[in-house]
C-alpha cells in the first residue's frame, strides 16, 4: 500500500503548478518510483491550462478532473476517494516544498493518539506564516475581526513541535482511516475555516493535532482566490462554525458582530470613496 498520498487541489493554478510538481518529483523521486508516495493533482475545472501543464508529469503523478469547481472541501474529498495512501497530505498548489522530509512528519503518527500533523509554512520572503491557531468561537472571532489575531496569539507559528487546536489546510497530514471515519472535510464550507472544522472533529474524536517543523513549504497565499472572495467566505465559515459547534449565544454574537462590521465598512467606504470596501463588505453583509 502507498504510504502517503499528496493531494494538490487546483483551480486556475497554471502559474504555480510546474514549480510545485518539479520540486516534489525531484525531492521524492525515489519514494515515488518505489510507490511509497503518490502525487495526485485534482483539478476543480480550471479555466486556464493547469491540467495541460500537470499532465506533462504523468510518469510521476496522477491528474484527476473533478468535473466542476466544488471548492476546497468537496474537491479534496473527491480526490481522497481515488487515493491509495495510508496517510493523506493536503498541499496547496501555490506552494513549493522547501526543506525537510515529509516522512519525518509521519513519524509523529507513531503515537496512536495523533490524528493530524501540520508542517511549517513560510511565505516567499521566508517569514513564518501563521499556520496554527485556536478555534474561532465568539471571543476569538471578535479578535480576528479587529485584526489582533497575531498580537493576541490567536494565530501563530510555533518555533518547536507542539500540540495545537488546528493547523492550516495548506500543509496538513491526516490518517486516511480517521479522515474517512469523520467523512472528510465538511462540504458546507466552500473555502476557508474547513481546516479548523476538521481539526475540531479530530480532537472531539479523542485525537491530537500537532505542529511539526521537520518539513517546510513556501506558500504564496490566496493562489486560487482574491481578497474579496476570501473575506466573504471567511465570514460564512465563521458563522457556520459557530452555528455547528457553538452555543446559541456564540452563533448570534458572531453573526451580528460580523454584520455590524460589514455595514460599518460599507459606510466608511462610501465616505472615503473606496470602491473596494463598499463592494467587498456589501457582499459580506449578505451572509
Amino acid at each position: 500500500m502507498v504510504k502517503i498520498s499528496i493531494i494538490i487541489l487546483t483551480y486556475n493554478s497554471s502559474k504555480y503548478i510546474d514549480s510545485l510538481l518539479q520540486g516534489l518529483i525531484e525531492k521524492f523521486k525515489k519514494p515515488i518510483n518505489e510507490k511509497q508516495i503518490e502525487i495526485i493533482v485534482a483539478d476543480n475545472a480550471s479555466l486556464d491550462d493547469t491540467i495541460i501543464r500537470a499532465e506533462k508529469y504523468n510518469n510521476h503523478i496522477r491528474v484527476i478532473n473533478n468535473g466542476g469547481n466544488f471548492g476546497f472541501a468537496k474537491g479534496n474529498n473527491l480526490a481522497v476517494k481515488k487515493a491509495n495512501g495510508e496517510f493523506i497530505a493536503f498541499l496547496n498548489p501555490d506552494a513549493e516544498f522547501k526543506s525537510g522530509d515529509i516522512f519525518e512528519l509521519l513519524e509523529k503518527f507513531n503515537d496512536a493518539r495523533v490524528g493530524v500533523v501540520g508542517g511549517k509554512i513560510v511565505d516567499y520572503d521566508g517569514k513564518r506564516e501563521l499556520s496554527c491557531g485556536r478555534f474561532y468561537f465568539a471571543l476569538n472571532s471578535l479578535i480576528l475581526s479587529v485584526g489582533l489575531e497575531e498580537k493576541l496569539r490567536l494565530r501563530f507559528s510555533p518555533k518547536k513541535d507542539r500540540q495545537v487546536d488546528f493547523v492550516s489546510g495548506a500543509f496538513l497530514v491526516i490518517r486516511r482511516s480517521l479522515f474517512e471515519k469523520l467523512n472528510g472535510f465538511d462540504e458546507n464550507y466552500f473555502m476557508y475555516i474547513e481546516d479548523s472544522d476538521l481539526c475540531y472533529r479530530v480532537k472531539m474524536a479523542g485525537f491530537r493535532v500537532e505542529f511539526c517543523d521537520k518539513a517546510t513549504i513556501r506558500h504564496m497565499g490566496q493562489g486560487s482566490s482574491n481578497r474579496t472572495f476570501a473575506i466573504v467566505n471567511i465570514y460564512k465559515g465563521l458563522i457556520y462554525f459557530n452555528k455547528k459547534y457553538g452555543t446559541p449565544f456564540s452563533y448570534q454574537f458572531v453573526r451580528i458582530m460580523l454584520l455590524a462590521k460589514a455595514l460599518l465598512l460599507v459606510l466608511i467606504g462610501k465616505i472615503i470613496n473606496n470602491k473596494y470596501l463598499v463592494e467587498t463588505y456589501r457582499e459580506a453583509s449578505k451572509i
